[in-house]
């Protein structure tokens, strides 16, 4: 199964991970249009800053998930074929209990207005996620265990 590791001490809290999963996760997959134009759809990993430390947090795809235990519309599932972690938008009903029992922190609500939640998906149209491949100091590895 594939993880994306975060590794501290070469990341510089650029944010770079942030906005190409922003751009990676919109209706037109442009940066300006992305921005500017459209509703944004909510960061799937978001840059942690603590004075001289940073690293980027996102969806760890648990081996043993507890959001999937605790989400009561079955919208938290794992894919049988890749291992990851998905969450099915349409079965969610927005009542919280996977941001609560993240123990990451990696689960939040997905935009302005819509009450489901969003999380990593590993950017399944990609080879290598969004984050990883725009990182520039390699702060953000994708492994497969």
């Amino acid at each position: 199964m594939k993880r994306i590791i975060p590794r501290e001490e070469y990341c510089i809290g650029c944010r770079l991970c942030e906005i190409h999963c922003i751009v990676q996760h919109s209706k037109s997959r442009n940066i300006i249009k992305a921005f500017k134009k459209e509703r944004r759809p909510a960061k799937r990993v978001e840059v942690e800053e603590h004075g001289h430390v940073s690293f980027a947090l996102q969806c760890r795809h648990c081996e043993e998930a507890p959001c999937i235990t605790a989400c009561l519309s079955g919208a938290m599932q794992r894919d049988g074929v890749s291992g990851v972690v998905v969450h099915d938008s349409q079965r969610c009903v927005g009542c919280w209990t996977c941001i609560l029992v993240c123990p990451y922190g990696a689960v939040r609500r997905d935009g302005e207005g819509k009450k489901v939640v969003g999380k990593c998906d590993l950017c399944p149209d990609l080879e290598v996620p969004a984050c990883v491949a725009n990182c520039p100091n390699e702060a953000l590895v994708l492994v497969e265990e």
